[in-house]
């Protein structure tokens, strides 16, 4: 959430920011700022009455103790007034915040500088490319019709259990699943990161600290008779893990990581580019999310993105890198850097990585805070990352290392599968 106070000192450069979204604010910030003006007036009038009444009570105790019984009994009506409207003024100072409070809820994060200005995925830049795309022999496969060759993948068990969008992984399939979330967290915990298991659904408060609600509940599984959301990504639990907290400044920076089944409605979702490991409603996930101190933010995140590309590198995977522009960029994101894998079989390129800078936008809800040298309270940076998401880099490693003989396992991943080849 944009701080309010940025905003009323900033209003056109809010305004100009959030054009580069495709998104008018210009209407949302004059309101915005309108209310700000509206809860703070009533909360000087409000501080006013409470002050005097705090005076009067003061005075009618001087007075019964000097025996003037008849000029406290005139103050004390002025209490019993000053009372109501105290109240009146404190429930409508409640109702402005809280109006104020959707209102913001509304603004997105404003884009870095960097960002490029773009509507759409088309107009994401390519910033990084690297590994080969593999010659692969005649009669190669999508991953969807090998899984069913190797019988590792069953999408048809899958729907007669849950429906479309949830697999079932069999045999050297699992194993290989096994072996990736292994290889991922290991790489994780070597780089710094600290390990954490964490629940698989959230409260209302943990999924608007994190930016999902209110912009993306229809993506989410709601059970209503808890009030309780089954999380997108591990993201939602993990940065929750610092909502109401004030760290000390020597604590940051703050790295941790986690494996958790995904989930996601995926509403609309639909034809080829969907088909299979493409796009499911539950997946597995493992993430990395950093708390960094505001100054070495951008510093961390180049750090992240050296840190995926290293994994890709030992998969040997041939990607890209894209810095998404304004129009595609997440609700909640200062900065995105979208890491995607080329299918040679499919001839298309899978996302299979987000990582983020948030800055302030999620602490600023979360009320995560760390104390500076000065002993004054600052938001802390927040950043996410993935690392990375298993279906799409298990539909590039089915096709892209495909023979004639079966599916060579990536030699990294050998110790962790037991096995070297699919066949």
């Amino acid at each position: 959430m944009l701080q309010i106070a940025f905003i009323r000192e900033n209003q056109e450069k809010v305004i100009e920011a959030l054009a580069k979204r495709n998104l008018d604010a210009k209407t949302t910030v004059e309101e915005v700022v309108e209310l700000d003006e509206r809860r703070r007036a009533t909360q000087v009038e409000l501080d006013n009455i409470l002050a005097e009444s705090n005076k009067l009570s003061k005075d009618i105790g001087e007075m019964m103790k000097a025996g003037e019984k008849a000029k406290a009994a005139i103050l004390k009506e002025k209490t019993v007034s000053n009372k109501e409207k105290s109240k009146r003024l404190a429930e409508t100072a409640e109702a402005i915040t809280a109006e104020l409070t959707e209102k913001l809820y509304t603004l997105p994060n404003l884009p870095a500088d960097i960002v490029p200005e773009g509507k759409s995925a088309d107009d994401n830049l390519n910033v990084f490319e690297a590994g080969e795309v593999p010659v692969l022999h005649e009669g190669a496969q999508p991953h969807w019709e090998l899984v069913k060759k190797y019988d590792i993948i069953d999408f048809e068990l899958g729907n007669k259990i849950t429906g479309a969008g949830f697999p079932v992984y069999k045999g050297k399939g699992a194993r290989l699943q096994r072996a990736l979330i292994n290889y991922f967290l290991d790489k994780n915990t070597a780089a710094g990161y600290n390990e954490v298991q964490v629940p698989h659904m959230v409260n209302e408060a943990s999924a608007y600290g994190t930016g999902q609600l209110p912009d993306k509940e229809g993506q989410m599984y709601h059970d209503a008779t808890d009030n309780l959301y089954l999380i997108p990504t591990a993201e939602v639990p993990v940065t929750n893990l610092f909502r109401d907290v004030i760290l000390n400044e020597n604590e940051l920076p703050i790295l941790t990581t986690a494996y958790t089944p995904c989930f996601r409605r995926e509403a609309g979702s639909y034809g080829a580019h969907v088909r299979g490991l493409n796009r499911l409603h539950q997946f597995d996930k493992v993430e990395i999310v950093r708390v960094e101190h505001p100054e070495k933010s951008y510093e961390a995140l180049d750090g992240m993105v050296e840190h995926v590309k290293e994994i890709l590198n030992e998969l040997q995977l041939p990607y890209r890198i894209l810095r998404l522009c304004g129009g595609d960029m997440g609700f909640t994101s200062a900065l995105t850097y979208d890491f995607e894998v080329f299918s040679t079989a499919q001839d298309r390129w899978l996302e299979i990585s987000s990582v983020s800078n948030f800055e302030t936008f999620q602490a600023n809800r979360l009320k995560l805070r760390f104390k500076d040298k000065d002993g004054k309270n600052q938001l802390a940076h927040t950043l996410n990352g993935s690392s990375l998401a298993l279906p799409r880099v298990l539909a590039g490693i089915l096709e892209n290392y495909q023979t004639p003989e079966g599916i060579v396992i990536p030699e990294v991943l050998r110790p962790y599968c037991g096995f070297d080849i699919i066949n």
